[in-house]
């Protein structure tokens, strides 16, 4: 008989908590042989280092999360002292027992790899590693074997079991959701006696391919050190496999334990119904005392006259109203935060959780009670815009849904705190990496031309394949967040504007928008439409691969803006002059070329001369696309010296008048 376990969610852990207090005889065997540790000789640090001060605050912050997740990836400091960090427990253990092995791996960690820059360490339940280098959802070599003396009576007959038992979990954790590849399995057979074989696969942050070929490389691992042994467990920086002869897996699994008195079918009734009966009180509890606080905030609200937030189902989802004018407007079926657990996630709004400072409010880093790492945008309450931007991101983001763009998770709405809640980008925004000499190294081509086109995605997404067409009209790099991956998502929709049915373009008297990226007809008419994003987006390409600001180019002495001295090289047949000097040649010239090209046919001074998203789309990711000659581009008005040798003369600069009086800068 084969049975698959996948212990998962609250059910699980509620399980687990009981059979610990109510069995207190089960417990996880520990081995003889762990810690095991694996030190390259990649390099070492000072211990009074930057490198040294960037692992504490790490350490820090792994051991806080331990009490919450069971994995983890986070990094800490600047390069060339960048720390990256991960631990991942074990699925089937409790969080009290994850935090308790990470304390212990960290101790190890540093005793047992000195100094070092590289290290993985593993425990009994769980494995930490740190490197000077980013391995965030790479595959990692480097297995560790370890196995039990004791050897099996019959070891062609158990090999067999052993190997179809671990090829098995190997595609069925490979299956399993990414960041928590995990499958159990036990399979009775027959050797002299009946007989149970427990195994285990664990994956860390991989994909379903990589996951399959690290857990097929540590079962030929087992094939060659030891598949007659009665256990063995292969460790891989990247993945987990060990089988046993006795339950290893949690409370559950303990009984199969050799020293294990077996229950009889009667005892072990009495404690089922037993753990039914503290489950169902346990539900019962948590229902009365839920309506119970509904019900007092219902009268509450009833009392002070606000808007009321009531439960809306039983998962826990609230309705949100407010009042805006004379306008009603209701969101439902998004997560709501209560008000005092953003405050415990944020540490009361710390300065020292503060990721930066927006045109409408703050944004801090917050955990919640889950593990779960969030970014928190706090509207300032005094500003008259606050109340626009929060009704506009909320209504727009809850409706999008793609990879490019920020996840909303929830806000929150009480007296007179405006917050919303999103997915943590550990890389923060975009302009952090590209204008900055020392980070921007960390830019290389490849992720350069990822993230371009990632953009380019998201913009398209907005334009022709949401519900409704949006116009962001604020697309710039401090409003492109990078995940962990370096991945581009586009936040921050409180300037975007939704048009219906077959509209296509629209005017306004109030100009909102980011200097150095607005259209001329928009800075000039107020005019905007998709080709308004699209100017955008071609300022912001020719950013990311120069490194330059388009804003305050003219600094520079070469060119009123970084659109004129593209529109010089590209004339004189030196575009290629525009690569920024970091990259020491490492990108490919034609991929070079044909982003510079895509960037200046979209800022082109004409709207209609410019191409659609969904053209540059194309343009970008195919290679046999025959691209039209730009025009000249929309030039912003700067100061400017005039060079003597190989200058720009000013009949290049355009008349465009905008100065940053004009606009409303975030």
């Amino acid at each position: 008989m084969i049975t698959l376990f996948r212990p998962r969610g609250v059910s699980r852990t509620i399980l687990l908590l009981l059979f610990h207090c109510l069995l207190p005889g089960f417990r996880d065997p520990v081995l003889a042989d762990i810690p095991e540790t694996l030190c390259p000789d990649n390099g070492s640090h000072a211990t009074n280092s930057a490198y040294q001060d960037n692992l504490n605050e790490l350490t820090s912050s792994m051991q806080t999360n331990a009490s919450f997740s069971k994995f983890f990836e986070d990094s800490s400091g600047n390069y060339p002292n960048k720390v990256y960090g991960r631990y991942m427990c074990l699925d089937y253990v409790s969080h009290s027992t994850c935090r308790t092995c990470i304390a212990k791996g960290w101790e190890d960690l540093l005793k047992l790899c000195p100094n070092k820059t590289e290290a993985v360490v593993w425990e009994e339940s769980c494995q930490l590693r740190i490197s000077g280098q980013e391995f965030f959802g790479r595959l990692t070599e480097g297995n560790k074997n370890q196995f039990n003396p004791e050897n099996i009576s019959d070891p062609g007959k158990f090999g067999l079991v052993v190997n179809e038992t671990l090829s098995f979990l190997a595609r069925e954790a490979a299956l399993d959701s990414p960041g928590t590849h995990y499958a159990t399995k036990e399979k009775n057979f027959e050797l002299g006696t009946n007989m149970t074989l427990y195994a285990l696969a664990q994956c860390a942050d991989l994909t379903a391919d990589d996951c399959r070929k690290c857990l097929q490389e540590a079962i030929r691992n087992v094939r060659d050190c030891c598949y007659f042994s009665k256990g063995a467990r292969v460790l891989s920086p990247s993945c987990y496999l060990r089988y046993e002869l006795y339950g290893f897996m949690g409370p559950v699994e303990m009984s199969g334990k050799a020293d294990q008195k077996k229950k009889s079918g009667k005892q072990w009734l009495i404690e089922v119904l037993a753990i039914l009966s503290l489950c169902l009180a346990a539900i019962s509890l948590c229902s009365w005392l839920f309506f119970v606080i509904v019900k007092r905030k219902k009268d509450l609200a009833d009392r002070q006259g606000r808007p009321l937030l009531t439960s809306d189902s039983a998962h826990g989802i609230l309705p949100f109203r407010f009042t805006r004018g004379n306008t009603l407007t209701e969101i439902q079926d998004h997560p709501y935060f209560d008000m005092r657990c953003i405050l415990a996630a944020t540490d009361n709004f710390s300065e020292t959780l503060k990721l930066g400072q927006g045109g409408f409010g703050p944004v801090y880093k917050g955990i919640l009670s889950d593990g779960r790492v969030v970014a928190v945008k706090r509207l300032e309450s005094w500003s008259e815009k606050g109340s626009e931007e929060f009704r506009n991101e909320v209504l727009l983001i809850m409706k999008l849904q793609h990879k490019n763009l920020v996840r909303l998770l929830g806000f929150c709405a009480e007296r007179e705190e405006k917050l919303l809640v999103y997915e943590y980008m550990p890389n923060r925004s975009l302009d952090v990496f590209l204008f900055d000499a020392q980070r921007r190294i960390e830019l290389s081509w490849s992720r350069r031309l990822n993230i371009i086109i990632g953009i380019a995605r998201g913009m398209l997404y907005l334009h022709e394949d949401s519900r409704q067409r949006i116009i962001f009209r604020d697309l710039k790099a401090s409003n492109v967040l990078l995940d962990r991956f370096m991945n581009p998502k586009i936040s921050d929709f409180g300037l975007a504007r939704i048009f219906a049915g077959t509209e296509n373009e629209a005017n306004t008297a109030t100009l909102v928008g980011t200097y150095g990226y607005m259209a001329p007809e928009y800075a000039m008419e107020g005019l905007y439409s998709i080709k308004s994003d699209v100017y955008s987006f071609g300022v912001l390409l020719l950013e990311i691969i120069t490194g330059e600001r388009n804003a305050g180019f003219w600094q520079s002495r070469r060119a009123p803006s970084l659109l004129a001295y593209a529109w010089q090289l590209w004339n004189e047949g030196r575009a290629m002059e525009l690569m920024d000097p970091l990259l020491h040649n490492k990108c490919c010239p034609e991929e070079l070329m044909k982003c510079v090209h895509v960037g200046l046919l979209c800022v082109q001074e004409d709207a209609f001369d410019r191409p659609t998203m969904s053209a540059v789309n194309v343009m970008l990711k195919r290679d046999a696309v025959i691209l039209r000659q730009p025009l000249k581009p929309a030039f912003s008005a700067g100061r400017f010296t005039h060079q003597s040798k190989g200058g720009v003369d000013d009949d290049d600069c355009s008349v465009n008048g905008l100065t940053v009086s004009t606009v409303a800068p975030r």
